[in-house]
């Protein structure tokens, strides 16, 4: 039978390969050898094989998970499946690059002003928005604002001017919140990038500014201040002097199931849905949790208690903090929502159509068991 298989050291060599790593792949369950010499316990892997270990060899190369290398060589030829799971990698490798450009340049400008203390200033920069843009972006985010004294970052709303657009982010660790709106860009060349943490009173002070009914508003950011100016009025203050958590990593999403449905229909099911009280609330105090179910006809309802647990065939849960739920639907738009699920400890995501950018997301809690 030998003289048929390949040995597993000669796929390792026309593979690309270590011995290691193919043994590693076989206990993983990825690519499982043809036949195992009971004596010896010796691999022998079929011709075939050979094609999957150089398909895997070139996957690992790209950093692509194991579920994800797992994904392409069990999917099924003609299904397409293969090939959405490498877009999805590489549009989070494009992504990280992105984000790896921007932090690099902003590491640069640190080094400037530490080899340059006295002579190097931070950068003042200005723009104008629609006033009801950004009326509606403050909106969108202020729930999520933390207020632990312990973690004085997370209190205010994060302004991150990122070339041509404006995002404004919230989080309090257990939701975060994101909107944002283009910049259109400086005469002579692209907006830049910059980032303040606006206190939460400063950003209360804008919405209430931006209520006067006037059309624009110019933001001037930097330099450790921030300002709003709009229909005659200017509010501005100081910025929170921290460095914001990387938020971009945690909203890179692959949800497993998206639903659409109208933000009353969902608002009214949690409100007289049942719930559950368990110990997930900031620093473990008691909060009501909502179990929302999806079922495989893509159905969304809110479960009983004695159901919370397992989900039904082809359905998945998701249980999450219902107030943190009913505060993120107005943040989601009056009409039509799209959840997006990943699985009981995948966060959240609540979209509002044609509205990419802004989204909240909900982080899970996990439901024990009755027992």
């Amino acid at each position: 039978m030998e003289s048929d298989l390949h040995s597993i050291g000669e796929l390792a060599r026309d593979s690309g390969l270590g011995v290691s790593a193919l043994r590693f792949y076989d206990g993983a369950d990825v690519l499982t050898p043809a036949w195992v010499d009971p004596q010896t316990g010796y691999r022998w892997y079929a011709p075939g094989q050979l094609a999957d270990a150089r398909l895997l060899c070139r996957l690992r190369r790209v950093g692509l998970p194991l579920a994800g290398i797992r994904a392409v060589l069990g999917a099924a030829p003609g299904s397409g499946a293969a090939h959405g799971v490498v877009d999805a990698h590489l549009r989070r490798l494009e992504d990280g690059l992105a984000d790896a450009r921007r932090e690099l340049s902003l590491i640069r400008t640190l080094i400037d002003q530490r080899e340059n203390p006295v002579t190097t200033a931070p950068a003042t920069h200005g723009f104008t928005v629609p006033a009801r843009e950004l009326a509606a972006a403050l909106d969108a985010v202020r729930f999520a604002v933390g207020s632990d004294p312990e973690a004085p970052v997370l209190s205010g709303v994060l302004f991150d001017l990122d070339g041509g657009v404006l995002r404004l982010v919230a989080t309090d660790r257990y939701r975060m919140a994101l909107a944002e709106l283009p910049v259109p860009s400086a005469a002579g060349g692209s907006a830049p990038s910059v980032a303040v943490i606006v206190p939460t009173a400063l950003a209360d002070g804008v919405r209430a500014l931006l209520g006067a009914g006037a059309e624009e508003a110019e933001l001037t950011l930097g330099a450790g201040r921030f300002g709003v100016a709009t229909g005659g009025h200017r509010i501005a203050g100081a910025t929170l002097d921290h460095d914001y958590p990387d938020y971009r990593s945690l909203v890179r999403l692959d949800p497993v199931h998206r639903v659409g449905l109208a933000a009353a229909e969902l608002r009214g099911a949690v409100e007289s849905g049942a719930t559950r009280t368990l110990p997930s609330g900031p620093h473990g105090a008691a909060c009501e949790v909502t179990v929302l179910a999806l079922d495989g006809d893509g159905r969304l309802t809110v479960v009983a208690d004695d159901d919370a647990a397992e989900p039904a065939s082809g359905g998945v849960r998701v249980a999450v903090n219902r107030d943190f739920l009913l505060d993120a639907l107005p943040a989601g738009g009056p009409e039509q929502l799209v959840l997006e699920v990943g699985g009981p400890i995948a966060p959240l995501a609540i979209r509002t159509p044609g509205r990419d950018g802004t989204f909240s997301l909900l982080m899970p809690i996990r439901v024990p068991e009755r027992g």
